[in-house]
């Protein structure tokens, strides 16, 4: 059981840390880059979310207090994010491919869709941080 835990909780880790890292720098440099990086912060973000569910059910199965229920908010809020990135991003990606929208209109989606995703990251951090000490 423990050894599961390491190593689920390190990839845990390093797919959420590629995930959000990305977000932040596609957020803050407007989009550029963000066709190259779609499918790997997608897949970062579907071992996030399954890691995620794996811990729970192995450090919190059967429980609902109140350290559950901040993981809880944040779990959904990185739920969103891959949503919003997902949707608003790979629609744009998807459009702009297909010549159906603009450089720049494909660049402001994008990182519209960083914006978000990486605001929701930050909480959905900040919940994983907080849930211990609730």
């Amino acid at each position: 059981m423990q050894t599961a835990l390491i190593i689920t909780l390190s990839l845990h880790i390093l797919a959420a840390v590629f995930w959000a890292g990305t977000s932040f720098t596609l957020a803050r440099i407007g989009g550029l880059g963000g066709e190259q990086l779609y499918r790997p912060q997608m897949g970062a973000a579907v071992i996030a979310v399954l890691t995620g569910g794996y811990l729970w059910h192995l450090a919190h199965d059967g429980a609902f207090g109140p350290s559950e229920q901040v993981l809880a908010a944040g779990a959904l809020c990185a739920l969103i994010a891959a949503g919003v990135q997902g949707a608003m991003g790979g629609r744009a990606i998807g459009s702009l491919r297909a010549g159906k929208l603009d450089e720049t209109g494909a660049r402001s989606r994008i990182a519209a869709a960083q914006r978000i995703a990486a605001a929701l990251l930050a909480v959905t951090a900040i919940c994983m941080g907080a849930a211990r000490y609730v």
